[in-house]
């Protein structure tokens, strides 16, 4: 299940990713924080978690600002 909308925004590459921009995965999506590190809610109900961009493979990161 494709998680990030490929009309708006912006596609780049993970070596040039900012603080804001969206990681998608397959069915999950989380925040770039910096450092390679990401913020996101690992699954409904659990508290969200700071975590490593290498969590799981990335489909696409999205710059929308």
């Amino acid at each position: 299940r494709q998680m990030c909308i490929r009309e708006g925004g912006e596609s780049v590459p993970l070596a040039s990713a900012q603080p804001g921009d969206i990681i998608c995965y397959p069915g999950h999506v989380a925040l770039y924080i910096g450092g390679g590190q990401i913020i996101h809610a690992p699954y409904p109900g659990e508290v969200v978690k700071i975590a490593s961009v290498n969590i799981m493979s990335i489909t696409d990161v999205r710059r929308y600002w």
